[in-house]
């Protein structure tokens, strides 16, 4: 089953009303999620807590006398604690960025929307907006009957001193975003002294205006028909992936009923129709509807229903996290072959990102050659070309490096390395620029274009090594 279909267990759901246009068009109503406490609340705060605490701490954090975490733009470097990577390593981000959506893809087939509910940053964002919410306005009922009245000074000092605290907590949550991209310590002093830059001053705002506006505004909005996750994710659950639903079978028929009274004499099931899962829920579904897209994943409706049939010494449970083969009494399969594929591919491209970049060399050399002659015929009948060599020093350390020259592939054996006389010391993250030539008898060429390779090693550690391919051209001796 689908997300986009409307049961999960066996009994059909009734048929609905058809919708009508005013239903169609109306104006979007707010959601007010009730507060709940639970198993899954509780790691939900510890969700939150961890992630915004990484945010927001980390940027502070210093290495080997640098910002920890830094995307560095304007130097083309990017710190990631001991690790220094230039432009010429994008690869591994995109690397990187393939291994996450796979992973996306593999803990939604085995248990659903998990990422959404617990770790998406729109989720984490808004259960703290929420939470500031429910600390100045307090809990629904009373949002509820505020907002339904007119304007008093009383609420708008409420409202005024809630934006302000979102606005502010919007501000930061920029200033931090900018932070790794700027070093955040210069930035907090160049912010107090209103001396930003105007790109720091644009992406601050920026990014200040987009968490106030999709975590204190849009909210489920985001979820619901904003975000494209929602609607592919259908393509990557079946029947052995695990969801939130409703238990059908043993809720229906619901209906409300004196505490202590079993729901069979009562002819009922052991739903209550309280609706409290329809209050908790924080893009405003009611689960016994059936498994939806609109549905996040974020348990507030097992947590709440679980105490609700406790009151009435029920078995918990009536809403939980199951699959729908378990739903229908069939055993739950978690290797299938979609499992095991996403598993070996994750395996495989770990392993692989891991070990590239662990046997990454910090040092990279560009050759040039000098475009204005194809080569020149020296006073003394050599042949010369004229390269331009830019040395990147990727490593944490200044090195002093050694530049030879080979022709062996190509049977070149006098190839005559000219360069000024001088030791080649690049500092830690620099880039050094050589004009070198290279000569060769032109009785030795075979060819016009001959294979010739440049190879750099640093004096103090050998195996900081690197070798590029150029092109030697010259003219053809006749035999």
């Amino acid at each position: 089953m689908s997300p986009s279909q409307t049961t999960v267990g066996k009994t059909p759901a009734p048929p609905q009303e058809p919708v009508s246009s005013d239903e169609v068009y109306a104006k979007h109503r707010k959601v007010y999620p009730r507060e709940v406490h639970g198993i899954f609340a509780n790691l939900r705060v510890l969700g939150v807590t961890l992630l915004l605490g990484l945010f927001y701490g980390v940027a502070w954090l210093q290495w080997n006398g640098h910002q920890a975490v830094l995307l560095d733009l304007p130097a083309r470097k990017f710190y990631i604690f001991g690790l220094t990577f230039w432009p010429q390593d994008f690869f591994y981000f995109a690397w990187l960025l393939v291994i996450a959506a796979l992973t996306l893809f593999y803990v939604t087939s085995l248990a659903g929307r998990l990422w959404c509910g617990y770790a998406c940053p729109q989720t984490v964002w808004t259960e703290i907006f929420l939470w500031i919410e429910r600390k100045i306005e307090g809990s629904r009922n009373q949002q509820m009957k505020r907002d339904s009245g007119k304007m008093t000074a009383a609420k708008f000092r409420v409202k005024a001193l809630k934006h302000f605290v979102w606005i502010s907590f919007s501000l930061y949550t920029g200033f931090t975003f900018v932070g790794y991209f700027t070093p955040i310590r210069e930035l907090a002093v160049e912010m107090t002294r209103l001396n930003l830059g105007p790109w720091e001053t644009f992406w601050v705002l920026f990014y200040g205006f987009a968490t106030y506006g999709n975590a204190g505004w849009m909210r489920e909005q985001v979820c619901i028909y904003m975000c494209p996750y929602a609607r592919f994710q259908s393509a990557m659950f079946d029947k052995d992936t695990l969801i939130i639903a409703y238990d059908e079978q043993r809720g229906e028929p619901r209906g409300s009923r004196q505490r202590g009274i079993a729901a069979r004499e009562a002819g009922l099931g052991d739903c209550i129709d309280c609706t409290l899962c329809v209050q908790v829920c924080p893009t405003g579904i009611d689960i016994r509807k059936g498994l939806q897209y609109q549905c996040i994943g974020c348990a507030a409706c097992i947590d709440v229903c679980d105490q609700v049939m406790d009151k009435m010494s029920y078995p918990k449970g009536l809403v939980r996290y199951t699959t729908e083969h378990a739903m229908a009494g069939k055993v739950t399969h978690i290797l299938r072959p979609r499992t095991v594929m996403y598993t070996l591919l994750l395996l495989a491209l770990s392993a692989g990102l891991v070990y590239a970049i662990t046997q990454r060399t910090p040092l990279e050399l560009d050759i040039i050659r000098d475009r204005n002659s194809l080569y020149r015929e020296m006073s003394s009948g050599l042949v010369e070309n004229v390269y331009t060599l830019k040395l990147i020093n990727m490593d944490t350390k200044p090195h002093r490096y050694v530049l030879e020259v080979s022709g062996e592939t190509s049977g070149l054996k006098s190839l005559e390395l000219i360069r000024k006389n001088q030791p080649i010391d690049v500092p830690s993250g620099e880039v050094l620029t050589l004009p070198v030539a290279v000569r060769i008898d032109p009785a030795e060429l075979r060819k016009a274009a001959n294979k010739i390779e440049f190879i750099v090693y640093a004096e103090d550690d050998p195996k900081l090594s690197h070798r590029e391919i150029a092109r030697f051209l010259g003219p053809v001796m006749s035999r």
